[in-house]
């Protein structure tokens, strides 16, 4: 039986963006347009904030020549020379000269591309580079858009988008935990609060549009970009992208005065790409695509107001996504009713014919992207700054045109930016890392960690049993805070924070210890692992540091450039293996035979298969990359101010060896492997604590409903020890038997709770058909009759279970 009640709820949530958009239908012009010449008058329709959004986009697009249309559908970035002085100052005169008909996006204004491209990274510092600083970005802003105002002949204003991956990406701004970090919290509410804060930084310089979050599900560690990721599973990469959206926008436009809007990245396939290097294939089929890869996307459209999606650079069945009509068409734009724009990728159009090789010129490339439903390029105009031409030959119609123009104009005047073009930049500075954003990173970094063994008690340390404490690891001192990243206006290092922590209490001794690679840089290409022998001195020079110390805590991991996003053949951030780099486990053999109690810090943006230190480490603590906070973060919690409460995202693997890894596999998977073991190392959603936990079996109200009903199901949850702590209560369900096979089980429900010791709480979930339903043959969305498999626990591989019987 199809359910149909899911669709009517999704409709029913898109209503209010429908009225937002007002009573007038865009209607197709009956022929090309057919533009006024000169400038508008003063009460033209458009400049109206009081008419509806749509009207104002009919009566702009009717004036609209070709030209200003295209111009539109353009941004740039690395080309950013063409409207600046040598010195990076916008130059009106030089813009006129180079986009007369007005300009569709500026890329990451807060940079200095176009002044000297050997000094700008591509999406953060670059080591050497020293971009925008809150000031000087509003005043570029503002002088671009007093430019596009005053000097175009519509008036049409620049849309400015940033990178906000885990916090405004620019120099000053606060730096939070990286996304697979904020995943970890398993904390909603909490990542609406992170990306409110960095929405109100960017709106503060003149941003309008942030290229986040991403929502991509991740099923590849090898691949260097699932850092930027919220891990493996579907509904916790939903939950998490709702959260970052309401965070960033909120839930109605047009967007208040602190608030941006989103682009949801990348649509789709991207997170599993053939041979865990960027960009390659995806080798998925359809089913796998609508149960794994569509629900984050599918979920955020029908849900919220979303304006921009990104198209991914990947192809999948033969088609990369920005030439893939049936996905950005047929499902985004058909199946889903979403009526927003979508964003090319960064030179995607270009890379059809370069890197899928399809194509033999870049018009017939943004002919097809066009085609497909690509409304704009970015960063810059290649392929579509050939649109004229190409609908005067008649190879693409103007209708084609207004209709990626009218979803351009909308999203401009949903983002306010027709009646505040302009901020105050004098007051710029003062909005950024205020201390309500600096205590926000610092308890995100706290609730992000994930306690992976803490053996005989290990954690939490005691200040006063403590003379000397050892700390070792060059990114002890040196604290990536992963890619995506700029420069903060201070990062807490883990040296720094347990240099704070034993102030007036114990000694704190320092020791690189090991280094990773001979530069931490995200955006240089090349990357050189340290000489062994460097390595093994310093190695012998730490074992002296620490023998007499009390407690040594040791920080090892990887770092901006050991994974990250592989943007080019010469930039690689891709591996084929998932083992701590260089000599670190050297370093760690050494430590332990020094039998002193000993914590082990990761700090990392892939997880990692860290079989020796699971073994034998007394205490390992997965952080991920934490953040600006990342040192008073760690001394909370390794000196119990904090217990830790974060479960992991992504199932850990012992080796690539049993790629995939991840937990919702179907029955047929995982049979075995001859001398060793399929289990993960440690599995998806486990996370330990200071404390102890019991949880009990689920109860459902009823035992048995009918197809299109709802059920509420309750899980128990006491404190067993003897400190507060953080508990996540997971639902899975399995349906038992299905009409195609099914996973073995599915995450459809959390909770983050925190328990006093002794202290009880009840946690009750619905269970709707929307938990239940599966594409069955014909590709369809159903719930079939039979028993559902309900489980509870603190993990994916910890459950307790009750049986649901769903009756025609």
């Amino acid at each position: 039986m199809t359910i149909a009640d899911g669709r009517t709820i999704t409709l029913a949530r898109r209503t209010f963006v429908t009225g937002l958009l007002g009573a007038v239908a865009a209607a197709p012009l009956a022929g090309p347009a057919r533009a006024q010449a000169g400038r508008p008058e003063a009460g033209a329709l458009y400049k109206d904030a009081a008419q509806p959004v749509a009207a104002r986009v009919e009566d702009l697009l009717r004036r609209m020549t070709l030209e200003e249309k295209v111009a539109q559908m353009v941004g740039i970035w690395e080309k950013k020379g063409d409207i600046q002085t040598a010195n990076g100052d916008f130059a009106p005169d030089k813009a006129s000269r180079a986009f007369p008909h007005g300009l569709g996006q500026i890329s990451r204004p807060s940079d200095f591309r176009g002044v000297d491209p050997s000094q700008n990274g591509a999406a953060g510092a670059s080591g050497e580079a020293v971009n925008r600083d809150a000031r000087q970005t509003a005043d570029y802003i503002n002088a671009a858009q007093r430019w596009a105002v005053e000097q175009t002949r519509l008036g049409i204003p620049i849309l400015m988008h940033e990178e906000a991956l885990h916090g405004y990406v620019a120099r000053g701004a606060t730096s939070f935990p990286q996304s697979i970090a904020l995943a970890s919290t398993w904390d909603p509410e909490l990542v609406t609060r992170v990306f409110s804060v960095a929405a109100r930084e960017m709106r503060a310089r003149g941003a309008q549009l942030a290229l986040a979050p991403v929502v991509d599900v991740a099923r590849d560690p090898r691949w260097g970009r699932i850092e930027e990721t919220y891990g493996e599973d579907p509904h916790l990469v939903s939950e998490m992208g709702l959260a970052a959206i309401r965070g960033f926008q909120g839930e109605t436009l047009p967007l208040a005065p602190d608030k941006v809007l989103v682009t949801l990245k990348h649509m789709t396939g991207h997170g599993q790409p053939e041979n865990g290097t960027n960009v390659g294939p995806a080798d998925i089929s359809e089913r796998t695509l609508r149960e794994n890869f569509f629900p984050p996307f599918e979920r955020a459209v029908t849900e919220l107001p979303v304006q921009a999606v990104m198209a991914s650079y990947n192809e999948i069945d033969g088609l990369p996504s920005h030439a893939n009509r049936w996905l950005l068409h047929d499902v985004l734009r058909g199946e889903w009713s979403y009526k927003g724009s979508v964003v090319s990728d960064y030179f995607a159009i270009r890379e059809l014919n370069t890197r899928h090789q399809m194509f033999g010129s870049i018009q017939e490339a943004a002919m097809r992207a066009l085609d497909a439903g690509v409304d704009i390029e970015l960063p810059d105009g290649e392929g579509y700054n050939h649109l004229p031409e190409l609908v005067r030959s008649g190879q693409v119609t103007e209708a084609q045109i207004d209709e990626a123009v009218r979803r351009l104009l909308t999203m401009k005047f949903l983002s306010g930016v027709f009646e505040t073009p302009y901020v105050d930049a004098a007051a710029a500075e003062a909005k950024e890392a205020t201390p309500d954003a600096v205590a926000l990173a610092r308890e995100t970094a706290q609730r992000a960690m994930v306690l992976l063994k803490n053996d005989q008690g290990v954690l939490p340390l005691k200040a006063d049993r403590i003379r000397k404490l050892a700390v070792l690891g060059t990114h002890a001192r040196d604290t990536p805070i992963g890619g995506y990243s700029e420069v903060p206006r201070h990062v807490v290092s883990v040296l720094e924070g347990l240099q704070a922590e034993g102030r007036g209490k114990f000694e704190v001794v320092y020791s690189e210890a090991v280094r990773i690679t001979e530069s931490r840089v995200w955006a240089a290409d090349e990357v050189t692992l340290v000489d062994p022998a460097v390595n093994a001195r310093l190695i012998e020079r730490a074992v002296a540091d620490a023998r007499d110390a009390d407690v040594i805590v040791m920080v090892l991991g990887d770092n901006e450039q050991t994974s990250r996003e592989a943007w080019a053949d010469q930039h690689l951030g891709d591996r084929d293996s998932l083992e701590l780099l260089g000599q670190q486990n050297d370093l760690a053999r050494a430590i332990f035979a020094l039998n002193k109690p000993t914590v082990v810090l990761l700090l990392n943006g892939r997880p990692l298969s860290v079989n020796y230190l699971a073994e034998n480490a007394p205490a390992l603590i997965e952080g991920w990359y934490l953040g600006q906070e990342t040192g008073h973060a760690v001394a909370d919690v390794l000196f119990g101010r904090v217990s830790p409460g974060g479960k992991l995202p992504v199932s850990i693997a012992r080796s690539v060896g049993q790629l995939p890894i991840f937990y919702n596999y179907k029955p047929s998977a995982r049979r075995g492997y001859l001398f060793d073991t399929t289990a993960p190392l440690y599995p998806f959603g486990y996370g330990l604590s200071y404390t102890t936990f019991e949880m009990s079996e689920p109860r459902l109200a009823r035992a048995s409903i009918g197809m299109g009903q709802s059920v509420q199901v309750s899980v128990d949850v006491r404190n067993t020890g003897g400190v507060k702590g953080d508990e996540v209560v997971q639902l899975y369900i399995r349906d038992d038997q299905a009409s195609v096979t099914r996973p073995v089980k599915e995450l459809k429900h959390f909770k983050r709770v925190t328990l006093e010791p002794g202290a009880r709480t009840t946690v009750t979930f619905e269970i709707r058909p929307s938990d239940l339903w599966f594409w069955n043959i014909d590709m369809e969305r159903v719930v079939e009759p039979g028993t559902f498999t309900i489980s509870a626990g603190p993990n994916s591989a910890e459950l307790k279970s009750t049986t649901l019987t769903v009756t025609e």
